[in-house]
């Protein structure tokens, strides 16, 4: 939910007693939570840094390289599947609870949601997660989504499996090159339904013809919606 920053009227780029000043500018005094949201290589870290530097957010990115189960997980998804959900559903909360208590406008590089509504139940589904270890994981979610909020505004990278292969590929991380094609399948569906009765303010980026990393053009596109959705005189829904 967006917050006021504090600020006196003589702060303000505009004067009272005239019209001309921006609407962009006045919208840049809320302090907003936006998260961007998508399958293992659809391009979320990228489009995160790009759009710190774009608007000057401060980023909060997925504990990857530092998760201690990652590794394991990807050897023995049986074994780790329950130790590496509870591993991202505790630092996703830590971050919601901080970006709630934040003076800054938040970019978010993956959601708590999609911890508990994407990946444990795809690991359930297939067999990778016990039902008794499911059921306490999704028990531990649901008190604490008694706390959580939605973000202001949800960019969901949509991208189809022979993209996100290829991106896995090029990027090179060892522990990701023996991830199923049907552990990805499976994400991507459960994705796509998720966003379809996704409640909040959203945004749909396609990760396969929108080349934002390399194109100028590209990235434009996105942040014209971006500024829409959040700075529009009438924002869209």
């Amino acid at each position: 939910m967006k917050k006021l920053r504090a600020a006196s009227f003589t702060s303000l780029p505009f004067t009272l007693n005239s019209f001309t000043f921006s609407i962009f500018h006045l919208f840049t005094f809320y302090i907003m939570h936006i998260a961007i949201a998508g399958n293992i290589g659809c391009g979320k870290t990228t489009l995160t840094k790009l759009l710190v530097k774009r608007y000057g957010w401060t980023p909060r990115f997925e504990p990857v390289e530092t998760n201690p189960y990652l590794d394991d997980f990807y050897q023995d998804m049986n074994r780790w599947s329950f130790n590496l959900q509870v591993y991202f559903l505790n630092k996703r909360f830590r971050d919601v609870v901080e970006i709630s208590k934040s003076k800054d406008t938040i970019i978010q590089d993956r959601t708590i949601f999609e911890d508990a509504r994407i990946f444990a139940p795809n690991l359930h589904a297939q067999g990778y997660m016990s039902d008794r270890d499911f059921q306490n994981y999704s028990d531990l979610f649901d008190l604490m989504m008694s706390l959580v909020g939605l973000p202001d505004l949800l960019i969901y990278i949509r991208s189809t499996i022979p993209n996100l292969i290829a991106q896995i590929a090029k990027r090179g991380r060892e522990y990701e090159q023996s991830i199923r094609i049907d552990y990805l399948t499976g994400l991507n569906e459960r994705y796509e339904e998720w966003i379809k009765s996704y409640p909040g303010k959203l945004l749909i980026v396609d990760g396969d013809t929108l080349k934002f990393e390399s194109s100028v053009a590209d990235f434009q596109r996105i942040t014209e919606q971006i500024d829409a959705k959040l700075y529009g005189l009438f924002p869209e829904e």
